[in-house]
């Protein structure tokens, strides 16, 4: 890939820092990007690469610093806030988007650009990261194993911390509740609306739903209309999500943001190498029909912030070659349901 191929926006951030770092290590020279000149500058000169220095402000203004890009490979979260203008001056100069997004309005919002990305000529995919290539790849194999599925349960077990934009994502979430999809449609539910007993495949645990990107995602992949998405939970925490309930539209207002953000940003740094290196995740499926039969399926996989650098980085080299069309895209459909099973340290998807 030429030196102008691809551009990493935010790459000074957690994410978009170990992403530039693989790159380096993959003989690709990325274009690194953001708003913070200093960091950005520095990691820039020690990695080799050209950078540009801009903010997300209009359309117009960012598909300017777009030229001679072919993909653009977006870090910057939250993503309810960053991704809609990237896309759009994604689309204003003709080049391709991806994200590692895992925010449910983020991905419907990609949908909603299909045809103008298809007349545009260019790939929108969001969610090439852990959220949500293992579980999108999951469902894409569930669905071709169980044709006639109704129902979609999805869940991973990791241990690993948060990023602070993850962390902040996270923040966000408290206030817009739980989200399930229900005969196609996506609702809003409580917190730890639901609770039950999953083998992720490390031994069965309690399980509590989460809004999870895959509530769009996999319904995009497979039309399969009813879907859940689940982690496990102590009771204490299900519990305590629970009681959160009551004061969700509280947690909404800006100033109650604004403070635990404040706080994310002094006190969250990210798993470390060691800590990366060490935790492994486990990621579950299961579909049912109407009739009652069912599939499972499991795959263990990296760290998901690993996970999420060599996930991001093979889509990439995807589109290199990519002869489609274009249009929105989740990972399994842009690439393939095998795509989680090709990534280092990922072993072999499991179906029962």
């Amino acid at each position: 890939m030429s030196a102008s191929g691809f551009l990493i926006y935010g790459a000074n951030g957690y994410t978009g820092e170990l992403i530039a770092r693989q790159a380096k290590l993959q003989g690709l020279q990325p274009v690194l990007a953001g708003r913070n000149r200093g960091k950005l500058e520095a990691l820039a000169n020690e990695l080799g690469f050209a950078y540009r220095v801009f903010a997300l402000e209009t359309p117009a203004q960012i598909a300017a610093q777009l030229t001679g890009i072919e993909t653009v490979l977006h870090c910057a979260g939250p993503f309810s806030a960053t991704a809609a203008p990237m896309m759009a001056a994604c689309l204003q100069a003709k080049v391709n988007y991806l994200d590692i997004t895992g925010e449910i309005s983020v991905f419907e919002h990609a949908q909603t650009l299909d045809a103008a990305a298809k007349q545009a000529g260019v790939v929108i995919c969001p969610g090439v990261g852990f959220d949500v290539v293992p579980t999108d790849c999951v469902a894409s194999a569930l669905k071709a194993a169980l044709p006639d599925a109704t129902q979609l349960a999805l869940g991973f077990d990791s241990r690993s911390s948060f990023s602070p934009g993850t962390a902040k994502t996270s923040v966000e979430g408290l206030a817009q509740g739980g989200k399930i999809r229900e005969g196609g449609v996506i609702k809003t539910v409580p917190l730890a609306a639901k609770t039950r007993r999953i083998d992720f495949g490390n031994g069965e645990k309690l399980a509590m739903t989460i809004p999870w990107g895959d509530v769009s995602t996999a319904y995009h992949s497979t039309g399969i209309p009813n879907i859940e998405v689940y982690i496990p939970a102590s009771p204490a925490l299900v519990s305590k999500l629970k009681r959160l309930n009551w004061i969700r539209a509280l947690l909404g207002l800006g100033f109650v943001q604004a403070f635990m953000k404040k706080q994310i940003e002094k006190k969250v740094r990210g798993p470390s190498e060691s800590v990366r290196s060490q935790a492994r995740t486990y990621v579950w499926g299961e579909a049912r029909n109407a009739s009652g039969a069912s599939k499972t399926a499991r795959i263990e996989v990296p760290n998901g912030y690993t996970l999420t650098v060599h996930a991001a980085l093979a889509v990439v080299a995807h589109l290199e070659h990519y002869k489609g069309p274009g249009g929105a895209f989740t990972p399994s459909r842009l690439v393939d349901a095998n795509l989680i099973c090709r990534l280092p340290g990922a072993g072999a998807l499991q179906l029962q």
